[in-house]
């Protein structure tokens, strides 16, 4: 089992000095060599550290700017740098409206009235009515808990 403690030491230890390499010898004192190797392979696996490993264990490791950012409280650069953003343009946003609006239940002369008026909406209504929905699933947890448990499985 991972020690997050002495990972997080290592680190530390490796960010108080970021363009110095660190000798196996040099962090000798944090844990057994065992645990320091252990925590060193997984902080390189992950990209955290950069570490060289010989026959007989680590050799040397220094940290990452993505380890910089790991310790950092706001998740420096790496956290910028990792927004998701996520467009549709307007007419997909239509396609899904309508096409809720057509599997619901409402008679059709209500659902021709909805789709008429929907077509009719400007680029910013539009934007603002899919914040709303998006806003409105949100609110109505308990139906929207499954699809992200189904969608994550």
């Amino acid at each position: 089992m991972l020690n997050k403690e002495l990972m997080l030491e290592v680190l530390k230890r490796l960010n108080e000095k970021p363009n110095s390499v660190f000798t196996a010898e040099e962090l000798a004192d944090a844990g057994t060599s065992e645990a320091i190797e252990d925590v060193a392979r997984y902080l390189h696996d992950h990209g955290l550290v950069k570490a060289d490993f010989f026959l007989e264990g680590l050799s040397f490791a220094r940290i990452t700017t993505k380890g910089r950012d790991y310790l950092a409280e706001d998740g420096g650069l790496t956290r910028e740098l990792g927004v998701v953003t996520i467009k549709l343009h307007e007419d997909q946003i239509h396609q899904l409206i309508e096409l809720q609006i057509h599997r619901s239940d409402m008679p059709q002369t209500q659902k021709q009235r909805l789709l008429d008026q929907l077509r009719q909406l400007p680029a910013e209504t539009t934007k603002h009515l899919a914040m709303q929905l998006v806003d409105a699933g949100l609110k109505n947890w308990p139906l929207a808990l499954p699809l992200l448990q189904r969608f994550l499985s």
